[in-house]
């Protein structure tokens, strides 16, 4: 468990491995999916996930240059990993914004 902790802690680790399960994203397209997060935080969040094995960084040879995010193997066995707590997640919401409004705010 203090592997898998160490991992994805960090408010906004698991958050991108969710968005890059959708598809390989650039760093912008990031940054415009997770609204809330620093560029300094986003690009350190990526720099720990890329070193641990868990996101592909390619750049691509051209002018200007182009930096996609993608999700490894093992990225996505961690991304699977934590599908049920997605669904848990998706199955309490009702409850977690009832009993911490401010934190989780009805959507619009």
């Amino acid at each position: 468990m203090d592997a898998a902790v160490d991992v994805i802690g960090g408010k906004w680790k698991v958050l991108l491995l969710w968005a890059l399960a959708q598809r390989p994203q650039r760093f912008g397209e990031l940054r415009r999916e997770l609204p809330k997060i620093s560029e300094k935080v986003l690009a350190q969040q990526l720099r720990e996930l890329e070193a641990d094995g868990i996101v592909h960084r390619e750049i691509f040879p051209q002018v200007p240059p182009k930096v996609e995010y993608s999700l490894t193997d093992f990225g996505t066995s961690l991304n699977e990993a934590l599908a049920p707590l997605g669904a848990w997640g998706r199955a309490h919401m009702a409850h977690l914004e009832a009993t911490y409004p401010q934190r989780h705010p009805a959507e619009a």
